[in-house]
């Protein structure tokens, strides 16, 4: 590998699914998964196969159908992750065990309750088993900028001799500053003897809004992997974003004289697409794949970009992919073509049934709106694949009445394990008396804690994507829902919230 470029380690599907609600089913993994491969991701962190045989599946998919990227898979310091990590890749063409265990003074005393040498001991240990499985590992040493660079030293120097080809320090708990976080990064380099055997890697969260700068300030330090996510996305307030990191390298190689096998122009398609299936929309002032990243709003910078674009853009809208939303389907347009296009976008279907359904969905939805572009196709497919599945709760119709000056009706009919139920409620507006209507059949007991809407494309017609989170008994998840009529899209996105609740999935936590 050339000592100018930087390996990206994707870990959206890992990382990225541990922000509350943000769970992925195997499919949509997988989507992703094929979006990130191809884009030219170095690393697909595809998840930690030990938490749940959901995961495991999900993992081993990945692993069996990329063959560009690495797949990779997370595990902790135990024999038995190590073990079902090293099953689920058993098939890939190329694949990591990525293992870790704590090394801060705070960690080692509490959480895990061991000494310093009993931490190096179970680290050597679980990279010579790694080794054993697989030839590409990677340690990592979890809450790394809380622990003390003597030991970081002596841990890392010996894991390196163990095996490890790849060391990752972590900004755990988004502690780090740019200026500390680099130097640490240069000292474990320069007093490690035998670091030139490895790759060091950073990891860093976002919690102090400086993820991306800590990223930069360690590769300027000698570290060559980072690790990061699509639009930010993680636990707490996210990781370092893939794209702010790959378009500040790119732009300022005049600085940084470095590079990534990244195809920028995937970088957008990728936001949308990870944006779509977790239900977390992307802000509009968000660097590279917001809504107004490329916009401009006062008279000075729209007259210097009309004269010459350079004088207020870094970098073009069409560099990051800005470009691809184009309208590429119609009303008379057959299935083949339906089917081709979201091929192109990186969706297969599993069935000619799912196929079936989703070009039904796609003709209903040509009736509706006279254009149809690709963010409509991936929001049209993981709208039907929300609705597919376990299915306990379906809607059958929804009738709702609203005027001025009078307080708002709905009637909802669903189809409950097969059975038919209605409802009637009013509410402040259509659609909170819709789901109350919703409600009044189930009695799900849950908590709504975040109601969103995003428009799909632009124009009156366009789809509204609605994203419903509740909460039952700590379990927290995400419902998606998207059609021209905002209210039929919240009430598909709230049935869809409460059929993850009744098949009560549960994941188990990397770092418990």
């Amino acid at each position: 590998m050339s000592t100018n470029r930087v390996i990206i380690f994707d870990t959206t599907l890992r990382d990225g699914e541990q922000s509350p609600g943000a769970s992925m089913t195997r499919d949509e993994k997988l989507r992703i998964a094929r979006q990130l491969e191809k884009m030219r991701v170095d690393v697909i962190e595809a998840g930690f196969a030990i938490a749940s045989p959901g995961d495991f599946l999900a993992v081993k998919a990945i692993a069996d159908s990329i063959k560009d990227s690495t797949v990779c898979s997370l595990s902790r310091a135990l024999d038995a992750d190590i073990d079902r990590a090293g099953e689920a890749l058993a098939n890939a063409n190329s694949g990591r065990i990525h293992t870790f265990i704590a090394t801060s003074p705070i960690h080692m005393k509490y959480k895990l309750q061991m000494t310093p040498d009993q931490v190096v001991e179970n680290a050597v240990r679980a990279v010579k088993r790694a080794r054993n499985l697989i030839d590409d590992v990677e340690f990592s040493l979890e809450d790394a900028s809380r622990s003390e660079l003597d030991f970081m030293c002596r841990i890392i120097e010996a894991v390196i001799d163990a095996g490890a080809r790849t060391i990752n320090i972590p900004d755990t708990v988004g502690y780090a500053v740019p200026q500390e976080y680099g130097n640490t990064i240069a000292q474990l380099i320069q007093r490690i003897p035998n670091a030139d055997k490895a790759i060091f890697s950073v990891h860093c969260h976002n919690d102090l809004g400086l993820a991306v700068a800590n990223s930069l300030s360690a590769i300027a330090a000698g570290a060559r992997q980072v690790e990061c996510t699509i639009n930010g996305l993680g636990e707490r307030a996210g990781n370092a974003a893939l794209e702010e990191i790959v378009m500040a390298l790119r732009t300022r190689q005049d600085v940084m004289g470095l590079e990534t096998n990244i195809d920028t122009t995937q970088i957008v398609p990728a936001s949308r697409l990870v944006s779509s299936i977790t239900g977390f929309p992307v802000q509009p002032n968000k660097a590279i794949v917001g809504a107004n990243a490329f916009a401009h709003e006062s008279g000075i910078h729209q007259d210097g970009v009309l004269k010459h674009r350079e004088t207020y853009e870094i970098m073009t809208a069409e560099s990051v992919g800005w470009n691809t939303n184009r309208m590429v389907l119609g009303k008379l347009s057959g299935r083949n073509a339906f089917r081709s296009r979201l091929e192109e976008l990186g969706t297969q279907f599993a069935s000619e049934a799912e196929l079936n359904e989703a070009f039904a969905r796609f003709k209903e939805l040509a009736d509706k709106k006279s254009e149809i572009f690709d963010d409509d196709l991936v929001a049209l497919v993981s709208d039907t694949r929300a609705s597919a599945g376990h299915e306990k709760y379906r809607l059958s119709s929804l009738s709702v009445t609203s005027q001025t000056g009078e307080t708002p009706v709905a009637q909802v009919v669903l189809s409950v394990a097969g059975e038919e139920a209605q409802a009637q409620s009013s509410g402040g507006g259509p659609v909170d008396a819709a789901l109350k209507a919703i409600e009044a059949i189930v009695d799900s007991g849950s908590n709504l804690q975040l109601y969103s809407v995003n428009a799909i494309t632009s124009g009156t017609d366009s789809q509204g994507e609605v994203t419903v989170r509740l909460e039952k008994g700590g379990r927290i998840v995400n419902g998606l829902g998207a059609d021209t009529d905002i209210i039929v899209a919240s009430a598909k996105a709230y049935i869809h919230a409460l059929n993850m609740l009744d098949a009560n999935i549960q994941k188990a936590h990397p770092q418990v």
